[in-house]
């Protein structure tokens, strides 16, 4: 059972969390251009990829939860929910959700506004850009101590 529950948490790893990373990421230097584009050309078109984008987040944001979900099941199931490393990584996956949340999927809506208004999107999409860059480390730092389990004797 416990490499079923292993095997579900690192497949809803891969695909729920792996595309909210992507998209994320390109999120701000898509939304720069499209504003750069329709500022110089009025086309209105060019927010289409960002609305994507954005889209991508906010959807696989919500299938992201099943990952703790079976997160939780397995360490259970492995008898390693006290492990400093476990907790550590608890606490880490907690405030990527909260800067997904809080940051870049509200500063992700604000730009696709001002991008809708032909607004400058500049200072939006340099926040952005530091929001999904703490969101992709501390994703990156998870997926390290997943892996390494410092002082863990489960063995790896």
């Amino acid at each position: 059972m416990t490499k079923l529950l292993l095997s579900i948490h690192v497949l809803a790893a891969i695909i729920a969390i792996g595309p909210v990373t992507v998209a994320a990421s390109m999120f701000p230097a898509v939304t720069r251009r499209a504003s750069a584009s329709s500022a110089s050309s009025g086309d209105r078109h060019s927010a289409s990829v960002p609305q994507s984008l954005h889209r991508i987040c906010r959807v696989y944001a919500v299938v992201g939860v099943v990952v703790p979900v079976f997160g939780f099941a397995t360490a259970n199931s492995l008898h390693v929910l006290g492990d400093p490393w476990l907790i550590v990584s608890i606490v880490l996956t907690l405030i990527a959700a909260v800067i997904l949340a809080a940051l870049v999927l509200p500063g992700q809506s604000a730009a696709l506004a001002a991008l809708d208004k032909g607004s400058d999107t500049s200072a939006t999409t340099r926040r952005l850009a530091m929001y999904t860059g703490a969101f992709n480390l501390l994703w990156a730092v998870v997926t390290v101590l997943m892996i390494v389990r410092p002082g863990s004797t489960t063995g790896a």
